[in-house]
């Protein structure tokens, strides 16, 4: 049984939640660096990408859905980090991390008791 008919959407929604995490937190830990310019990753491109790879059986590649964040106010060292929108977008990411992975755990949970018979 595949693993998309098991945990349907959210696999591949908890890869790519992974991925925007690494990324949010290099732009966080490049706050001071000049000249660093912030990414982020597109949530919804970046999980189509991930289903259509997994479909096919092909290699999964987000980086169509890498972008570079718009500054409201960049900085004069060419920085375009604004460390309060960093810090809120790890924040609610790492919050639908913890759920995709809740549900993940539940549906383990429940194919563990079924096949035990419970």
């Amino acid at each position: 049984m595949p693993s998309e008919g098991l945990f349907g959407v959210h696999g591949a929604a908890l890869e790519v939640r992974s991925q925007r995490l690494g990324v949010l937190a290099s732009n966080i830990a490049n706050a001071s660096t000049p000249g660093y310019k912030a990414q982020d990753i597109d949530f919804h491109t970046a999980l189509s990408a991930v289903e259509n790879a997994a479909k096919i059986g092909g290699d999964v590649s987000i980086k169509s859905a890498l972008q570079y964040r718009v500054p409201s106010q960049p900085s004069l060292d060419g920085n375009t980090v604004e460390l309060s929108t960093e810090q809120t977008a790890f924040a609610e990411n790492a919050v639908a991390y913890q759920t995709t992975l809740s549900f993940l755990n539940g549906r383990i949970g429940q194919l563990t008791r079924a096949l035990r018979g419970e």
